[in-house]
């Protein structure tokens, strides 16, 4: 099982719950938007349009607008002393943002723990400022005896404060479903510099006498695996010039994953993320040859990870990673985006937002406007240094000449060098299709070849895996790496 869910991760987990009455997961980790009360956004490349920004919010851990009175009422018929825990501190000097943030965790946490087999692991990536009240409902749901460790993963960055200690650790909260019953691998990590110079990597022994006298060590041929590896886990933070930076804010290194899918889960185990972000649980998961499901409630995060995991890799190889992964919430067929272009007014994902950035990987314009304006852009080069627009409208109802020479008349306006009209393939003539062909074409100064200056794109087109006629273009979107040298190979897919 591959498979990505564009959804709240609570749905996602009531559903698995719903399905699977036994656990049947091997791992769990999660990364859940701290009570920071800031945006998280995922970049964009600027193109340095006036009335555009830069970059689009994918979610915002805007806690206090939860509705968690609904949420502790909720969680008092699932377990009655994580209600009294909780409710509690709704009754004093606890503030209302931090009661709902905790409220929300609960309840996710509540069902981790059902989906989890009884060998399972559950990690929980929090930093200081809520660390503490998330370990009590940790200890309130799992059992304070299947505690395992509290993780400090330690790192360098620069100082940002004068009346304080630099923080320079992040908490990783341990447990296992069952004390007794858990799957584990020990890890190992290096020896002290003073004892490789006195023994080397050779294996140690040491005992006691008949009269209970402590012997000198004594070094075996079998060579060491090392020391069994502590909770500080001393790994760099990922460097702004790294090819495996995203330019997702929170984005976590890939070693950090490896160790904890390393040490709590074997090859063909199912590893879970629930808050998924830019995919590293997930990019690990799949190169260490587990099986892993992955939550977030941004589509523009969902879309990151299928980049993150085939743009590495040639053309058939990549085809072949994207047909083993199932995703949950985009359409998939004609019917489905229909339905989602009839529900959008309704629902929190727009069928626009999904037509620019997932199936054209651009940027929707966060100025909604009438007919007069335009949906989205594309940046692409039209040189190795300089840069074009293409503005995208989309329609999801009726069309007619009116709405192209409209939208004509806006590419102009705005000297964009491109401009694609999406719509339905039955809200198509032939006139119009006429009329956008006498627009013209644009021709690059780099790349040979003429291209219609207004192109129409049928939704159907974009499910069959057309895109936009262009010589060249860049991703809008801060995309994955294309640096092989940290991929394992998998001998049982093409290459080529």
């Amino acid at each position: 099982m591959n498979k990505l869910y564009f959804s709240d991760c609570l749905k996602v987990l009531k559903d698995l719950h719903s399905a699977n009455s036994e656990g049947f997961i091997d791992l769990v980790y999660i990364d859940p938007p701290f009570n920071s009360k800031r945006d998280y956004n995922i970049l964009f490349e600027s193109i340095d349009m006036k009335d555009t920004k830069a970059q689009k919010e994918a979610f915002s851990d805007t806690w206090s607008n939860v509705s968690y009175i609904d949420t502790i009422n909720e969680i008092q018929s699932l377990d009655l002393d994580l209600y009294s825990f909780l409710s509690n501190l709704d009754s004093i000097k606890v503030p209302k943002g931090t009661v709902s943030y905790l409220s929300t965790m609960a309840i996710r946490i509540y069902y981790i723990h059902k989906v989890l087999k009884d060998t399972g692991s559950f990690y929980l990536h929090c930093d200081p400022t809520m660390s503490h009240p998330l370990k009590m409902i940790c200890d309130l749901i799992f059992g304070a005896k299947n505690f395992r460790n509290e993780i400090i993963w330690s790192y360098n960055k620069w100082a940002v404060s004068k009346i304080s200690f630099s923080r320079n650790h992040d908490i990783i909260l341990f447990y296992s479903k069952d004390m007794d019953n858990i799957s584990f691998n020990t890890l190992f990590q290096d020896r002290a510099a003073s004892t490789l110079k006195r023994f080397g990597k050779k294996k140690i022994v040491s005992g006691f006498n008949d009269t209970g006298e402590r012997l000198p060590s004594q070094t075996l041929e079998e060579e060491s695996p090392g020391v069994i590896m502590s909770d500080v886990w001393n790994l760099p933070i990922i460097a702004p010039s790294s090819n495996e930076r995203l330019g997702y804010p929170t984005q976590k290194p890939e070693k950090l994953l490896e160790r904890i899918i390393q040490a709590s889960s074997n090859k063909g185990d199912l590893v879970a993320d629930f808050f998924c972000g830019c995919g590293t649980t997930i990019a690990a998961a799949q190169r260490l040859k587990r099986n892993w499901i992955g939550v977030d409630i941004s589509h523009l995060a969902v879309k990151l990870i299928l980049d993150r995991l085939t743009q590495p890799y040639p053309a058939r190889r990549a085809k072949i990673i994207r047909e083993n992964i199932q995703v949950s919430g985009f359409p998939s067929d004609i019917d489905g985006a229909k339905m989602l272009a009839r529900e959008t007014d309704n629902g929190r994902f727009r069928f626009q937002d999904w037509i620019i950035e997932v199936m054209l990987g651009g940027v929707a314009n966060p100025k909604k406007t009438a007919d007069g304006g335009f949906d989205g852009y594309l940046p692409f080069y039209l040189t190795q240094d300089k840069k074009g627009n293409i503005l995208i409208e989309v329609k999801s109802g009726t069309i007619g000449l009116k709405n192209i020479r409209e939208f004509i008349h806006v590419i102009e306006k705005r000297k964009a060098e491109l401009g694609v009209f999406v719509c339905f393939e039955e809200q198509v003539s032939g006139e119009t299709r006429r009329e956008a062909k006498q627009a013209g074409y644009f021709e690059s100064e780099s790349y040979p070849g003429k291209y219609d200056k207004i192109q129409i794109l049928t939704v159907d087109d974009l499910l069959d895996g057309k895109g936009i006629a262009l010589p060249y273009r860049k991703e809008a979107f801060k995309t994955a790496t294309k640096n092989l040298d940290y991929i394992t190979d998998d001998p049982e897919l093409p290459f080529e």
